[in-house]
């Protein structure tokens, strides 16, 4: 994982294996790079290959305890809060698929392009019996349209980029060769916004959303963990597991 400038314009690469899966190193390097915007007026942040993120690193995941589980959850919802609560604008150029983690990812920023290519995006945590933690819960209310929650959070469907621009996971399709470079110049068009005012009226916008987080947090990780170590969430998980492992 690396970060890039653009003149006025940071950018995030998010290289982490060919899924850009999420785990405890992962989200140490995102933080990290967070930390080196330095004086960037706007970032964008992108995957590679076929994937923006396909989410949490389940393999590294699985034969965690509940409380070492339970501190990569809370660990999780931290740095999810501090993308959502950057001061800059981001732009998340989704390159392609964006699944569960990685689509809580995408959902954090400010704009989200997505690759006009075969992808799958979506928070399927429903689909393996597992629940939402609180950062992704109260972020999801204000960044997507409330008729749009049942079919992505609760059906936990997968969408195609197409579907995900029509339920307002997405705010606009590019061409995959077109992808960065819109991405780049919608992330420019934003720097060149008096920051001052785009600092105050982001925090504004999204400070409900980001305290309710924050006073849910840790009822929500129990509750999350409940599901996560249900039986038939363990069951589910450990196919999952064993699935992506046969295919390595």
């Amino acid at each position: 994982m690396r970060i890039e400038r653009n003149g006025e314009v940071a950018l995030i690469r998010l290289e982490n294996g060919k899924a850009n899966a999420i785990g405890p190193s992962f989200l140490d390097r995102l933080e990290a790079l967070l930390g080196q915007l330095g004086d960037a007026r706007a970032a964008v942040i992108t995957g590679q290959g076929s994937a923006f993120s396909a989410g949490l690193d389940l393999p590294a995941l699985i034969d965690l305890d509940r409380v070492g589980m339970r501190a990569f959850v809370l660990r999780f919802d931290a740095v999810m809060m501090r993308v959502f609560e950057l001061p800059i604008p981001l732009v998340a150029a989704v390159n392609g698929h964006a699944v569960a983690g990685g689509c809580v990812l995408a959902l954090q920023a400010d704009v989200r392009i997505g690759a006009d290519r075969e992808a799958r995006i979506g928070l399927n945590e429903t689909q393996l019996g597992i629940g939402l933690p609180a950062s992704v819960v109260e972020t999801l209310r204000l960044q997507v349209p409330g008729s749009s929650l049942a079919a992505l959070a609760v059906e936990g469907r997968l969408l195609s980029p197409r579907e995900a621009l029509q339920l307002g996971v997405l705010h606009e399709l590019a061409a995959e060769a077109e992808l960065l470079p819109r991405a780049l110049q919608r992330a420019s068009s934003l720097a060149a916004v008096p920051p001052a005012g785009i600092r105050m009226v982001k925090e504004s916008l999204r400070r409900p959303a980001a305290a309710a987080a924050r006073a849910n947090a840790l009822a929500q990780a129990d509750r999350w963990l409940d599901t996560w170590f249900s039986p038939d969430s363990q069951r589910r998980l450990y196919e999952t597991v064993a699935g992506l492992k046969s295919k390595r």
